[in-house]
């Protein structure tokens, strides 16, 4: 399997530190911003240096790598000012190993709601996301993903106002993001159609796929989003998980279905996707499933 690329999210439970670092708004401080952003990029460069050590080569950033940097109370700290040499190490670091980044805001960000605030607070929070990525100088097949956000109601509306909002979006953002199927306010079939309106590419989720779908077969729905994303997009995108068996529908699991992940992979043939694996104990999970591609890549022929 050459063409996978195996990631898993923002946290490494193996190592003794977080590039998660935040603080409480009330405490907020340039003198703290300096500090908790200097630790989380500290942790990101360990981080990503033990995924390229254990061939990760696919890594989703927190958002919180700099903290309320999309709220107002930092609109006077220049944290790309003062970090430009430690970001343009770890964006150096990145290509020099081929690595894929990529980055997923909160459930707060909703960019076709009707409150005018929570519109404007997305659109600072994309941009920051976007920013970020400008800074560690990562070409646009370094990403952003999202979801629709909701319906408010009335889905052909929520739909219509996504794609008036996406339009006027900053050339910045509107050239990383990525939509996201999900169970319960876009199916994937939503999802082309925001495509073909807008031309924003589709990422494919196995799990809410499996939950929520139009009737396509997960093979069928993986060709018809692998289809949006186009040359300056890079390799298509793939959130691969199973369900938790005992928490409610959509839960992800906690470790890695080992040979649901196999058979996931041999059904993937030629088709080159990068998968990042939402499993919850994430890099444990990760490691597990780089030995099956080793290992239907056979020998001498590493999986990606």
């Amino acid at each position: 399997m050459p063409g996978v690329k195996l990631g898993y999210p923002a946290i490494n439970q193996a190592l003794a530190c977080r590039s998660t670092g935040t603080f409480r708004l009330a405490s907020f401080s340039d003198e703290r911003m300096t500090e908790t952003i200097a630790a989380n990029l500290a942790c990101l460069r360990r981080l990503l240096a033990w995924n390229v050590e254990h061939r990760l080569l696919f890594f989703r950033i927190t958002s919180n790598l700099v903290p309320f940097a999309s709220h107002p109370v930092a609109a006077g700290y220049d944290w790309r000012g003062r970090f430009a040499a430690e970001l343009a190490g770890l964006g150096a670091y990145v290509r020099a190993h081929d690595l894929r980044i990529s980055l997923h805001p909160g459930q707060f960000v909703v960019l076709n709601s009707p409150s005018e605030a929570t519109r404007a607070s997305s659109v600072a929070e994309l941009t920051y996301h976007a920013d970020l990525l400008d800074a560690l100088g990562l070409d646009t097949t370094h990403k952003v993903q999202i979801h629709l956000g909701g319906r408010h109601g009335d889905a052909e509306r929520s739909m219509e106002v996504f794609a008036q909002r996406h339009a006027t979006l900053p050339p910045s953002v509107r050239s990383r993001l990525v939509i996201e199927n999900d169970e319960r306010d876009a199916s994937l079939a939503d999802c082309l159609r925001l495509h073909a309106a807008v031309g924003i590419p589709v990422l494919f989720d196995t799990l809410h796929h499996s939950i929520r779908n139009d009737g396509e077969t997960p093979l069928r729905g993986l060709d018809l989003a692998m289809a949006t994303w186009g040359p300056a997009d890079g390799t298509p995108m793939v959130d691969y998980s199973t369900q938790d068996p005992a928490r409610r529908t959509g839960a992800h699991a906690v470790t890695l279905d080992v040979e649901h992940f196999r058979s996931f992979v041999r059904r993937l043939r030629r088709r080159d996707v990068d998968v990042m694996l939402e499993i919850k104990n994430k890099e444990a999970s990760a490691l597990q499933a780089r030995v099956v591609l080793d290992e239907l890549a056979g020998p001498g022929e590493p999986g990606g």
